[in-house]
């Protein structure tokens, strides 16, 4: 019985070593950035030096001296914006998927933008937007950033929608519902762990794309992971002022997943209608 405690705690124990070696290695680099942010000027590109008098030059410079709070509008737009639209178009196109069988075989054919490299579609992009005077707009970087969130979105709910019973609809149909409001007040609902895993997906592709937003905008119209682009010059590279750039691009993701945790953990899972 004794031996039996015993390998239990070890085993527990080998867990917890396990986890904790888990979560050092997400964290480092956190704590890098973070460190380097405030480490003075001198310090920034000496990594292995862990003690020293902590200065808020950097992010003195970067929050009030500088364009990158701007550049964090610019994203919160884009990125909200890409997701509302990308929800609004994806529901109904992942709904006619699974319920109406839509595009038959062909449906995984929305997926082709997703396997391409965006090589292919920023120079026709980037030639219509130019035609339509979107170059150097917020516009035209929702437009493409749709490109790459309305596919993810639209297949991640498919399987969502899979799930609900059709007698839920059924039901509400012979209650009084037509159909859109039988997908609208019932089976909306039900799927909302998939629709905030969703957001939160499309959330994160469209605040990370570096590549179409280099293209597309400039000035004004910059988002955050250009600003931070930016830091690297023909005179190296700001260390300080882009590790405090980088935390405030953490930020926004963090509260996200924070507020939708809850749904988030269940839409991972894959339990809309299960849990």
């Amino acid at each position: 019985m004794k031996t039996k405690r015993y390998s239990a705690k070890i085993a527990q124990l080998a867990v917890e070593i396990v986890v904790a070696a888990a979560v050092a290695v997400v964290l480092f680099p956190f704590i890098w950035i973070f460190l380097a942010s405030i480490k003075p000027s001198h310090l920034v590109s000496e990594p292995d030096v862990w003690v020293f008098t902590p200065s808020l030059s950097n992010w003195i410079e970067v929050v009030a001296g500088s364009e990158v709070p701007r550049n964090v509008l610019n994203s919160l737009i884009v990125s909200v914006s890409t997701v509302v639209i990308a929800l609004l178009v994806g529901c109904p196109a992942a709904y006619s998927f699974s319920r109406f069988k839509a595009g038959g075989a062909s449906r995984f054919a929305i997926l082709a933008a997703e396997m391409m490299p965006p090589a292919i579609l920023i120079l026709p992009l980037f030639l219509v937007f130019y035609r339509l005077g979107l170059i150097d707009s917020l516009a035209g970087v929702i437009i493409t950033h749709l490109t790459l969130v309305v596919p993810v979105v639209t297949w991640f709910l498919i399987s969502f929608f899979d799930e609900v019973p059709r007698e839920l609809e059924e039901q509400a149909m012979i209650d009084g519902c037509t159909q859109f409001q039988a997908f609208w007040r019932v089976v909306l609902p039900t799927i909302r762990p998939g629709i905030a895993a969703a957001s939160v997906f499309g959330f994160v592709l469209s605040w990370n794309d570096l590549f179409y937003a280099l293209i597309l905008t400039g000035g004004e119209s910059r988002t955050l992971p250009v600003a931070i682009a930016g830091f690297w010059t023909f005179r190296g590279v700001d260390m300080g002022k882009m590790a405090v750039a980088i935390l405030l691009a953490v930020v926004p993701i963090l509260v996200v997943s924070f507020f939708v945790q809850k749904h988030l953990i269940r839409g991972l899972g894959g339990g809309a209608v299960k849990t």
